[in-house]
């Protein structure tokens, strides 16, 4: 027995509002889960430590921080474990938080200015930028109130609740893996993400780098005691 026409209509009309719905659905969804833009590859440091690499504007960063123990001629950088032996530092060493290889894992290692300074921290045809390419990416990122959450991991695995403004849209994933003071001391781990640049501030004791705040989605410059140990982010040459 064949089904009427009529009943074969109202079957297609309730199918095509299923499949208007679905895609309505899947539209929103992709709305508020923006997806970062495609990695465009790797780069691999002397320890053999691969680093995903992401091109913003007319730049290709990083995207994870620096986590070698040794500068690209293969000479070894000082590593540096106790607080008192820090606060003398005078030349050259990394740290990693609070001593615990999970968190260099997570964070990669914190360098003093002085290790910058040598111009061999990166591997080769990489640099850590220099202010100004950290302007020429502050300027890509376009409305200042918003440009540091353009560069934020999204989520609350590794930053402090609520991440304020992170969308990650660049893909340069930053992390906050905090800082070790010039009295050797640790701080603000999942709360700021510190990285230096290559140039020296107001002060000779004092080199600028750039910051990111859980609870803000700005993105800040400032400038502090070239012993402090802080993150690194290396640009391609």
């Amino acid at each position: 027995m064949s089904i009427p026409k009529t009943i074969l209509l109202t079957r297609l009309m309730v199918v095509c509002t299923w499949c208007l719905l679905i895609i309505s659905c899947e539209k929103k969804k992709d709305e508020d889960d923006p997806t970062p833009p495609p990695l465009t590859g790797t780069v691999t440091d002397i320890d053999g430590n691969v680093y995903p690499t992401v091109t913003i504007g007319s730049q290709v960063w990083m995207a994870a921080n620096l986590n070698t123990t040794h500068y690209r001629n293969g000479d070894t950088i000082h590593h540096v474990a106790d607080g008192t032996e820090w606060y003398n530092m005078t030349t050259e060493a990394y740290c990693v938080y609070e001593n615990q290889s999970s968190n260099s894992a997570a964070y990669g290692k914190m360098y003093n200015w002085h290790a910058v300074n040598t111009t061999l921290l990166c591997p080769d045809g990489w640099h850590v930028p220099s202010d100004a390419e950290w302007e020429i990416l502050e300027n890509f990122l376009g409305e200042p109130a918003t440009a540091g959450g353009k560069l934020k991991e999204t989520g609350t695995a590794h930053w402090q609740s609520p991440n304020t403004g992170a969308t990650n849209e660049t893909g340069f994933s930053a992390r906050p893996g905090g800082y070790r003071s010039s009295t050797g001391g640790f701080f603000s781990l999942t709360y700021n993400g510190y990285w230096w640049s290559s140039t020296e501030g107001s002060d000779p004791a004092y080199g600028l780098y750039r910051w990111l705040d859980f609870n803000l989605s700005q993105f800040y410059r400032n400038e502090d005691y070239k012993v402090d140990g802080i993150s690194v982010r290396c640009v391609k040459d």
